[in-house]
This record gives C-alpha cells, sequence and structure tokens, in this order.
C-alpha cells in the first residue's frame, strides 16, 4: 500500500513537471543600468511570502561583477511593521540580460524573466516560463487604468491566468 501510495505521489509530481509552456520570449535587450533603481509592485501572481503585501517596492542596486542586489520590500494588508526580503539575481548576457537566475538562497536560482518593459523604463512585466508568477510593476505607485489594462492583456497572451492577478495596494 505504501509503495503504491508513493509510486503514485511520484507519478504526480513527474506528469507535473513535464506540462510546460513554450519558452516566453522576453525583452530584446534590457538596459541593466536604466532598469536598475525601485519598481512599485502594482499587481501580481504572487509567491507565499508576498500574498499579503501591500506598499511593495523591489529594488535592484547593479553589482561591479554584473549581479544586482535585490530588495523586495513590503508591508502585509492591515500591518505596519515593513517585511524585507532580499536576494542576488544573476542577469545572463547571452538573454542580453532580460534572463535572470534570482538567488534567494544558495545553490537555487528561480527563473526570472523581463518580458516586458517600455521604451522609457516606467512600466515592466516579470515573468517565469512556468507562468506561476507574475509582477507588473511601475516606477511610481499608481498608473492608469488603460495602462492596466495593456499590462494585463499583454500578460494574458502570455498564458497566465488572469482571475489570480492581485492588485497590490500602494
Amino acid at each position: 500500500m505504501t509503495q503504491r501510495y508513493i509510486a503514485t505521489i511520484l507519478s504526480i509530481t513527474i506528469l507535473s513537471a513535464c506540462q510546460s509552456h513554450p519558452p516566453l520570449k522576453t525583452v530584446e535587450n534590457l538596459d541593466l543600468q536604466r532598469f536598475m533603481g525601485d519598481w512599485y509592485v502594482i499587481a501580481h501572481i504572487p509567491t507565499w511570502p508576498e500574498r499579503n503585501a501591500s506598499k511593495a517596492i523591489e529594488s535592484y542596486h547593479l553589482n561591479d561583477d554584473g549581479s544586482v542586489d535585490t530588495v523586495f520590500t513590503f508591508t502585509e494588508v492591515g500591518d505596519t511593521k515593513q517585511k524585507t526580503m532580499t536576494a542576488t539575481g544573476f542577469p545572463d548576457a547571452s538573454s542580453n540580460y532580460s534572463i535572470w537566475g534570482m538567488q534567494f538562497f544558495w545553490p537555487i536560482k528561480a527563473d526570472y524573466r523581463v518580458v516586458y518593459i517600455d521604451s522609457d523604463y516606467q512600466h515592466t512585466i516579470v515573468a517565469r516560463n512556468k507562468r506561476d508568477y507574475l509582477w507588473v510593476m511601475s516606477r511610481k505607485p499608481c498608473i492608469s487604468s488603460q495602462k492596466m489594462k495593456e499590462l494585463t492583456a499583454f500578460s494574458e497572451k502570455l498564458g497566465y491566468d488572469m482571475s489570480k492577478l492581485r492588485q497590490v495596494p500602494q
């Protein structure tokens, strides 16, 4: 009985891992210097730690070795205490810096893809090939409803389930 249970769980896990989407098309050439700085998270399909985030800001700092120090600050809805998560991004030069390995702890690097950036570097979308998490970000704490509709439509075309998208209170 136990072996059958383990075999079933293993099979489900393997089959889930096999479900894949075509690779996301990323921006053609990300100017890392222009991308650095603060980005307000306007909406997201959140990871577990950020599921109740408000006042969320993702900050990037380019290091001399080409890695990116990343600091995510937020408060939880209904709380005033600020929380911080840090990671190191490793932009891949062969992807013109639009694909990163995001490392929250060694040795694992999570998939992180810049799939949209406007020409003035004011709005961006960061996604993952698995289509499990998504971040819509802006240099300002709010965006127009028209711009949000555009970014949502873009994300939906990538294969994301927009019913999972959460607006982040700023």
